[in-house]
């Protein structure tokens, strides 16, 4: 290949095309009407979560509000992190005699997780799920640890957060322009 070797006087025309190039796509950007979405004051009403997105882990819930989970820890030697505890005993049945495991406490660290959901396709009981509930903000870290087994999650701040939040309106933002 033959390189082709430029004047002095070419590159600096060169650069000099290169930086109108960047002024105009600047000055193009500048003189257009910003919008911005309010989104602290309006998230009720116009915010839009899709179902798939990943926010935080729960339990699902059986309809007389036991839990799935029967402490197999599959979930927590997935997890690549480590963002899952499981503490577990063994507790032989009465009437049966027959040894079970049972979940004595399942730690979930949020601030740790990294939402690559391999906890949930490794669960063979379909004992854990993601919700779409992104308002997981605190000020003390350690309120971010959660013990999926003794709490019950039922929903996020924001109305139908589960369902997606507000309906999705494609280019319709509640927005204000600047």
């Amino acid at each position: 290949m033959e390189q082709q070797e430029k004047t002095y006087f070419g590159e600096v025309g060169h650069g000099l095309k290169t930086l109108y190039t960047g002024l105009k796509v600047t000055m193009k950007e500048y003189f257009t009407p910003k919008s911005t979405e309010q989104y602290p004051e309006n998230r009720k009403t116009t915010l839009h979560v899709a179902k798939r997105h990943r926010g935080r882990l729960v339990f699902k819930r059986n309809e007389d509000g036991s839990y799935k989970c029967t402490a197999c820890t599959l979930c927590e030697k997935t997890c690549p992190n480590g963002t899952i505890k499981i503490v577990s005993e063994m507790v032989t049945n009465e009437e049966t005699g027959k040894k079970k495991r049972e979940l004595r406490d399942y730690q979930y660290h949020l601030g740790d997780c990294m939402f690559c959901q391999l906890c949930t396709n490794a669960c063979n009981f379909d004992a854990i799920e993601f919700t779409n509930d992104f308002e997981n903000a605190v000020f003390d870290k350690n309120a971010l640890i959660l013990h999926l087994d003794k709490e019950v999650y039922k929903g996020g701040s924001l109305p139908n957060i589960i369902d997606g939040g507000a309906p999705m309106e494609i280019g319709k933002f509640n927005t204000k322009t600047k």
